[in-house]
């Protein structure tokens, strides 16, 4: 198992954001993600990372898919890859409704098909090996509806990339989109994950997986976790209760949440409904108290460091190909390295 490093890049100067990475190259970590949702964007920050560093690898986690045409993110995954040596790893996602309709502006529907099909054309113009035609359901290439010259022919890239095959991953949580990862990606970058859930986690995944004819060792498996590093366990646990309490139960008005189902699938059906309760009802304290600990522990890194390094070796024995930290604490990015 390898260790990564999620940014979570806030827009701060970036004097604040580039020791730890360079800290992380010294030292052996694997990799290096920025995250994107609507602020930063994934991309700029590697860019100067990828002239800051020389050995590390450059992973989005995620840029989103409704944000960029498939060909824009064909065009920065080829750049960012030749800027980097190499190095980069797309990472790709759809985001949440409500940032995709009130940010972007566009329609949150089919989503399953959409990342079937954007991911076939990135990977098309990536490889440059012909003019990229695709008649899909949501895409075409040449696009050829309403307000159409009715000129256009299919293009390649006038960029030969530095490889042809750009490792690509999906940020995926619900079964039916893990399902999917394992049919089309190389990685997957999961939400909530625990090593003692491993086997109804990874089912979806494994079902994609062979309905590809895939062997489980092609798609690497990438939890990103919350780290809540404090005096006490219990002081770890309560700083990220708020976090869990509303990603598990907050419900939107058409939305299926699919960190309710992950839960869920982890065996807190009990806890999950009560969450969703209390939050409809407005209780959020109860809400934010009705958080296992059981959850906490095996989904998230917290309490005093020994306790993180313990619980970052037990991960060791799980299918986890990298540990990706949501975190930015140079003496337990180090800890966690050197008990790898």
């Amino acid at each position: 198992m390898r260790l990564g490093l999620a940014l979570g890049y806030g827009g701060e100067p970036i004097e604040q954001v580039l020791p730890i990475v360079e800290r992380a190259e010294e030292i052996g970590v694997d990799s290096v993600w920025s995250v994107e949702e609507y602020g930063p964007d994934a991309v700029s920050v590697l860019g100067y990372l990828a002239a800051r560093t020389e050995r590390i690898e450059l992973g989005t986690a995620v840029m989103q898919i409704p944000a960029r045409t498939p060909a824009a993110t064909a065009m920065t995954a080829m750049t960012l890859d030749m800027l980097s040596g190499g190095r980069f790893r797309l990472g790709l996602g759809l985001s949440v409704p409500w940032i995709v309709e009130g940010w972007h502006g566009r329609p949150y529907d089919r989503p399953l098909r959409r990342t079937r099909e954007y991911v076939g054309i990135v990977r098309k113009a990536v490889a440059r090996t012909e003019r990229v035609a695709y008649d899909g359901e949501i895409y075409q290439l040449p696009y050829r509806g309403p307000g159409s010259s009715g000129q256009a022919r299919p293009v390649r890239s006038e960029m030969t990339p530095l490889r042809p095959g750009i490792p690509l991953y999906l940020g995926a949580i619900g079964p039916r989109s893990v399902a999917l990862t394992g049919e089309i990606a190389d990685g997957w970058l999961s939400g909530l994950y625990a090593p003692e859930h491993e086997a109804a986690l990874t089912r979806p995944l494994d079902e994609g997986l062979a309905r590809a004819g895939r062997a489980p060792d092609e798609v690497r498996i990438c939890p990103i976790l919350y780290v809540a590093r404090a005096d006490t366990v219990e002081e770890g646990r309560d700083a990220l209760r708020p976090l869990f309490a509303h990603l598990i139960g907050a419900v939107g008005p058409g939305v299926r949440n699919t960190y309710f189902d992950v839960a869920c699938q982890m065996g807190y059906e009990g806890p999950a409904h009560d969450m969703r309760t209390l939050l409809a009802e407005g209780r959020k304290s109860d809400a934010v108290a009705a958080v296992p600990d059981a959850l906490l522990d095996g989904a998230a890194l917290v309490g005093p460091l020994p306790a993180i390094i313990d619980r970052v070796i037990a991960w060791k024995d799980s299918r986890v190909d990298t540990l990706i930290l949501l975190d930015r604490d140079i003496e337990l990015l180090e800890a966690a390295q050197a008990a790898l």
